[in-house]
């Protein structure tokens, strides 16, 4: 079920990158753009539609351009290639992520222009701190500390580990700038996006929300896991960071 190898490739392809990158996320974008043109096709343009598959597109677009940033994440790093993650990605991804998209298709929502608006500016809001966070976190890396973030010489704490053939190795932990305000800000991004493209259902039914609901318990979840992945990598290193960012996702709150 879990798996036992962590990059399996048959026939030279690397089977994690396929299930995760090549069909999840290709077919849920597929999947949204049949039934954004399915939408057209009975009702006309509807914002309600235009505004969920526009952002569910943009971040899909997003995740490929961002892909080499992916492979250093908890799915590929850790997570083994068994029956969870390949059917996750090969079933689950794209059917029940596309699964807002296939609501408005049966449900259409006139929002107007305003609340359009509203919602699409916050929406691309979430996604382009999504991607600065993570592109903060990799220019500090890739100078070894030795740049700005806003304005400012980083805070950060250069972390020592071993490997298991007994070599050491240094990582950075940066504690400014998005990653000041909490150890996983990049988390309450990915959920407040995923909330924009779900409140153009409105709030008649709770089955839209279905992936707002389970990304925030995983999310939550995957938090959790990271920081003990990290405390035994890092020892006495993580300790002193979760001490300079002592929220999870949420600043002051969590």
């Amino acid at each position: 079920y879990w798996g036992t190898e962590l990059y399996p490739r048959i026939f030279g392809i690397d089977i994690k990158v396929f299930t995760n990158c090549r069909f999840g996320m290709t077919v849920w974008a597929l999947l949204v753009c049949i039934h954004a043109l399915k939408s057209f096709e009975l009702y006309g343009f509807v914002d309600s539609m235009f505004v969920s598959a526009v952002l569910q597109l943009i971040y899909i677009t997003k995740f490929f351009w961002w892909e080499g940033g992916y492979m250093s994440t908890i799915d590929i790093m850790v997570d083994r290639a068994g029956y969870y993650i390949c059917w996750g990605c090969l079933v689950y991804v794209p059917t029940f992520y596309a699964s807002v998209s296939m609501y408005l298709v049966q449900q259409p929502v006139h929002l107007g222009i305003t609340w359009s608006s509203l919602i699409l500016l916050t929406g691309i809001l979430c996604i382009a701190v999504n991607y600065l966070a993570d592109l903060q976190k990799q220019e500090v890396r890739g100078t070894g500390g030795k740049c700005l973030v806003w304005g400012k010489r980083p805070n950060i704490i250069r972390a020592k580990y071993q490997l298991e053939n007994g070599k050491e190795k240094e990582s950075i932990l940066l504690a400014s700038g998005w990653w000041g305000l909490a150890r996983h800000f990049n988390y309450l991004a990915e959920i407040m996006l995923a909330l924009c493209w779900t409140v153009p259902s409105l709030f008649v039914n709770i089955m839209p929300y279905s992936y707002v609901i389970f990304l925030t318990f995983l999310l939550i979840h995957r938090s959790y896991r990271d920081d003990d992945k990290c405390g035994d990598k890092y020892g006495s290193f993580w300790v002193e960071y979760c001490q300079m960012v002592p929220h999870r996702i949420v600043p002051l709150l969590f």
